[in-house]
Formats: structure tokens, sequence, C-alpha cells
């Protein structure tokens, strides 16, 4: 609806003064912790080789990227390895306005209030795609990485492994005490997301494929991803907390102490079941581009290095799984 819309761009363009040093955190619709921001994990040891930065921009020119949360540690490393800048620098200098409003913005309201000329980015919630469809917005993307929805548990949990059934039997509101699954007589107490979320979106699409979920309360439907890790970790520092997140926040950009991540059907969620899609609950994230972005434009340069050895090993180092370059442009919407 058109008052939604509005609203929603009037939040990004407050959201764009909020510095990407912590206020981010504190601004509705964008679950960045304050960390993550101005710090990025380490990346995990690779036997990819480390390419030297390429000089492909200057800083001014690099193109402004906007996207997912869980993406800002693959956009920081772009800066850095395009630019030649320090990587530290790449970090304090990225922000995102998180999955929903950075493919609403991108699509809805590309102008000069919103300059974002690329995301690097998680699926779009379903709403969101309608609306770039009745808007016939011109979007073209590709996937660039592998990730992967997982569950989290309190490490005082005896539960290590849930089937999908049992999960989709938990979030239905069928299965209400652990002792159902093989834990303590516990009544389980399941944390969902905001429907804005990326992760909210890849718990619908990959779990509960149109069947049943209960409405969570408020409480129970943290903002941020930040808060939702926080909260099962300290839920009445108890074992009965439940809740989801992308494999590689929670395990590279927000990990927790106390807390333990479920194997699903018996597979442990790691980089290697991801990259072998053994572990069943996988997705691509994508990179995204206005359809009519000149060949050589900034932002369709960056889109096509990432297709090249270093742009796969800019991608392998920051610790994600890459994905193959494919040669078909696809459409967004």
């Amino acid at each position: 609806m058109k008052n939604a819309k509005i609203s929603r761009r009037s939040f990004l363009l407050g959201l764009a003064a909020c510095s990407a040093a912590g206020i981010l955190t504190a601004c509705k619709g964008d679950d960045t912790p304050a960390s993550s921001a101005s710090t990025s994990p380490e990346a995990p040891a690779s036997s990819v080789s480390e390419l030297e930065p390429i000089g492909l921009f200057t800083v001014e020119d690099f193109p402004k990227l906007d996207g997912s949360t869980a993406c800002i540690p693959l956009m920081a490393q772009m800066m850095a390895d395009t630019t030649g800048i320090d990587l530290e620098v790449a970090q304090s200098s990225i922000s995102v306005s998180t999955t929903a409003y950075a493919w609403e913005n991108f699509g809805l309201y590309p102008d000069e209030e919103y300059t974002a000329r690329m995301l690097v980015v998680y699926e779009a919630p379903d709403y969101v795609k309608e609306e770039l469809k009745e808007a016939n917005a011109q979007l073209e993307q590709k996937p660039i990485g592998r990730d992967a929805l997982v569950f989290i548990v309190n490490e005082n949990n005896p539960v290590k492994s849930l089937t999908r059934q049992q999960l989709k039997d938990i979030y239905a509101g069928k299965i209400t005490n652990w002792k159902e699954v093989g834990g303590e007589d516990l009544a389980i107490v399941p944390f969902q997301r905001g429907e804005d979320s990326g992760s909210q979106t890849l718990f619908r699409k990959l779990l509960i494929q149109g069947g049943e979920l209960m409405d969570p309360p408020t409480e129970l439907a943290p903002a941020a991803m930040g808060e939702l890790v926080d909260s099962i970790a300290a839920y009445n520092n108890s074992a009965n907390a439940i809740g989801f997140s992308v494999y590689y926040y929670i395990d590279q950009m927000y990990s927790q102490p106390g807390l333990r991540l479920l194997a699903v059907d018996g597979v442990t969620p790691s980089n290697d079941t991801i990259a072998s899609e053994s572990y069943p609950l996988c997705n691509e994230f994508y990179a995204v581009l206005h359809a009519d972005a000149a060949a050589d434009s900034p932002e369709r340069q960056l889109y096509d290095w990432l297709d090249t050895a270093a742009g796969q090993d800019c991608i392998k180092k920051s610790g994600y799984v890459a994905v193959a370059p494919t040669t078909a442009a696809n459409s967004a919407v």
C-alpha cells in the first residue's frame, strides 16, 4: 500500500543519518549489532590464496552498497579488496538498512536521496517481492554465496538434534514440551523474528513452507538478530528457549557463550555441510543491480568482479561459502 511504502522510505532516509559505528543498533529496522558495524570477525583459515587488492576503484568511486546485516563483513572485504584501503577503514564505511528495507528502497525508490547502487542481500520477503512485481522493478540478481537457517538453544539443553518435522511442530504449537523430543520436562519457548527480517523469510521458506505457524508474543519476536541471540542465551537462565538465525551471523559475527547450534535431521551446520548442501536448510544470497546499470558503471564492474578469481577469493576469505559464478542474468522479480 502506498502509505506503507512512504513510511518505509521515510524510515530509510532517517536511518541513513545514523552512524555505522553503533547508532544503527538503536534504529528500528536495522539489526546490526553495535560491534559489527566497526568490527568484523576474523576470517577462518582458508586454502584459497590471498590475492592482493587490485585497486579497481578509488574510495570515492566505490559504489555505495546496501543489504543484509549478515553480509556486512563481505561488503567491507569487497571494498578493501577493490580499493586497496585497510579492511578496518572499509568496515567503518559500511552500514545497511537490513534485508526488506534494502530491497524495497533499491527497487522502489532509486533516487538522489537513496544512493545505494548495489545490494549484497538475502532473499526478499514475499510481500516485498509482490511490491517489486507490482512496481515492475527492473532488477538483475545473481547468487554469490550460500548460507543456512540454523536453530539455537541454550547449551544446558540436552537435545542435540531435531528433525525438520519436529521443528515445524514446535513452531506450530503442536510440540510444546522438550520431553516430547527427548529433552527435560520444560515448556518450549520458541523465539521468532519480525516479518521484515531476512532470517524470518528463510524460516518461512525453508521450514514452514506455507504450513501452520503460531503468532509469537512481542517479547518472543525481537526486532534485531542480536537481540534474539541474547534473549535465548539469557532466557530465565534455563534450557527451554529455542530460536533461529543464519549460520554466518551466529558463527562469525555474533556468537554468544552459553549457546549451541542444533543438528537438523542429524546434520550439524558447518561451512562444509552448507557447501555440500547436506545440511537441509540452505539458501543462497545475492548481488543485485538495477538492470539498466551501464557496462562501465562502478556497480556493474563490481558485480562482474565477483565472478572473477579475486571476487571468489574475497567471498571465501570473508568466511562465506561461495557459489560458482553464473553467466545468466536473472530478474530479481
